[in-house]
């Protein structure tokens, strides 16, 4: 298997046609094994998935370190992403805050450019947009970044239609990335009609639903107790695990049809609702990222993908995709 190249928006990026989202293996979904990470991220390259995302946040700069020192023999190989914005602090791993201010992004950017030991990043996003800071004062620094060649595309995350079209006015975006599943469909009603209006790339991220849709948790006692996703986002709660079990079951029914796991299926729906959208799933183990891979050589007939909307209605998933005090954090400007 080599997975093959498409285009990323209209600036001229080229990604394999599904990415490796790098989160957890640095923070958030239970516990850390490096070395396991760092196998991963090798065989992702040889499988051909070069498209490798990674944050500033992400263990508060380990994530970054990870990846970089993993990379450093095959950087060529690689096209990569890291984001700022998302502000915290290693001596105090609650504090949180957010800043979009232009000398914030270009000590933010030098600091990346340091933890991954590259001369340039090739995606640099804001992670979230902050309400304090003019976004084309944001993206007014960041295209400062692309002239001085320590970045070559610009994006955004979690971002609104009125601003993506303000920062995109500023500078040319290459790529929005906002959560995108069979059970997320937000995206849908706005931002992917204006991301296509405007030339931008779509890449979706948490395309399995923070690993929901594989099936792999049939209790809620499956997850660790300090897992994020226990403690932070609603789905998986107690009183809506079961519920939204009900659904992943029958993803799982049709994908036995197609003789895939129903995480494989999941991710050909996303791959079947166009060539413009690049997602990346997110894995710390080598079998994992195989099988995400693998969907990639799922072709959907358009009935395939009306019959899995058809059974996961987006009514029909229980609870927010965020606690209320994170969901603030999304970019609604008008």
């Amino acid at each position: 298997m080599s997975m093959r190249k498409v285009k990323l928006g209209s600036q001229g990026a080229v990604v394999s046609r599904m990415g490796l989202g790098c989160m957890g293996m640095s923070e958030f979904y239970g516990e850390r094994n490096d070395a396991e990470s760092a196998a991963t991220l090798l065989r992702a390259l040889d499988l051909g998935v070069n498209f490798l995302d990674t944050a500033d946040m992400y263990g508060i700069g380990d994530n970054e370190e990870l990846v970089g020192k993993t990379i450093r023999g095959r950087r060529d190989e690689v096209f990569l992403a890291t984001k700022f914005a998302n502000v915290r602090k290693k001596d105090d791993p609650t504090y949180w805050a957010v800043s979009g201010k232009p000398e914030y992004v270009k000590a933010a950017c030098d600091a990346s450019l340091q933890r991954l030991g590259v001369e340039h990043i090739d995606l640099y996003y804001q992670h979230r947009v902050d309400p304090a800071t003019p976004i084309e004062e944001t993206v007014g620094a960041m295209g400062e970044l692309v002239k001085a060649g320590k970045v070559r595309y610009l994006g955004l995350s979690e971002a609104s239609p009125a601003t993506i079209r303000r920062a995109h006015k500023v500078h040319p975006i290459t790529a929005l990335q906002s959560e995108y599943s069979l059970w997320e469909r937000h995206v849908e009603e706005e931002i992917l009609p204006t991301v296509r209006e405007l030339g931008i790339g779509f890449v979706p991220y948490s395309p399995l639903g923070r690993g929901f849709l594989t099936g792999a948790f049939q209790k809620l006692s499956d997850l660790n107790s300090q897992d994020a996703r226990v403690q932070r986002f609603p789905r998986f709660s107690q009183e809506n695990f079961d519920k939204n079990r009900a659904l992943v079951e029958k993803v799982k029914e049709l994908a036995g049809r197609r003789g895939a796991t129903a995480g494989q299926l999941a991710l050909a729906w996303v791959l079947a609702k166009g060539e413009d959208l690049v997602p990346i799933p997110g894995t710390k183990r080598r079998k994992y990222l195989e099988e995400n891979a693998g969907a990639a050589e799922i072709r959907l007939t358009a009935e395939e993908v009306a019959e899995l909307e058809a059974v996961n209605p987006q009514s029909a998933v229980a609870g927010e995709r965020y606690a209320p005090a994170q969901m603030k954090a999304i970019d609604q400007s008008a």
